[in-house]
């Protein structure tokens, strides 16, 4: 059977990341592409270098990319960024600054050189891997998904399940305020288009992220081998 190219997008903290990780312990041969950590990543490399985000208007994202040394590596089954030799943290990568400008970022630069550079990777992967894709405007990136997922749940839903992350330094209304911005701002991009192919799935009811990805499963099993 060939490899697949599975693409998971959908709203703000809406559980993703958690989504794909559990996809990856149910898909044998299975690798999980970030995406959305490889932008963060050059964002976040931007703003160490005490740069100001004004100056990105429309500029190449790739280009700012090779100029601070950005780059992905495979490691257990998972894209992670360096910067130079330094492997970037997660957190750093995910925290409430990196994320907003994330989105202003992504609504003033000129993505199309990263979206084939990220489109390259894909099927390079692809070759010897089925490929989980996490990220924003996959469909662009990615025409040829055998599946794409939109994921959605409740502002409140999804303020929670931040809350968790963010280990209480902000409120829940804080946080629903952030979220709330960070959703304009990706409409406002384009980044939460539907296609004829989209699959939507509601995880507000879902307890857990084993339950949240068995909701996804159920679109998948129809072609591919997954516990």
């Amino acid at each position: 059977m060939k490899n697949i190219v599975i693409g998971i997008e959908g709203l703000v903290g809406s559980g993703k990341t958690s989504i794909c990780r559990e996809l990856l312990s149910k898909m044998p041969n299975s690798v999980i592409f970030h995406g959305g950590n490889l932008y963060r990543g050059i964002v976040y490399a931007f703003m160490t270098k005490n740069k100001s985000l004004k100056t990105l208007q429309n500029i190449d994202i790739t280009k700012i990319m090779k100029e601070l040394d950005v780059k992905i590596e495979l490691e257990n089954n998972e894209t992670v960024v360096y910067i130079g030799n330094k492997k970037i943290e997660e957190e750093k990568l995910q925290n409430k600054e990196t994320s907003m400008a994330v989105s202003v970022v992504a609504n003033k630069a000129n993505n199309a050189e990263m979206f084939i550079f990220a489109r390259n990777i894909i099927n390079n992967l692809k070759e010897k891997y089925n490929v989980i894709v996490s990220g924003r405007a996959l469909m662009e990136i990615y025409p040829n998904l055998d599946y794409h997922f939109f994921i959605t749940a409740s502002l409140e839903e999804r303020a929670k399940r931040k809350l968790n992350q963010y280990d209480g330094k902000v409120s829940l209304e804080e946080l629903k305020e952030h979220i709330a911005k960070r959703d304009e701002l990706q409409e406002k991009t384009g980044f939460y288009k539907k296609y004829p192919n989209t699959i939507t799935v509601d995880v507000t009811e879902c307890k857990t992220a084993l339950e949240s990805t068995d909701k996804v499963c159920e679109y998948i099993r129809k072609i591919a081998t997954i516990s």
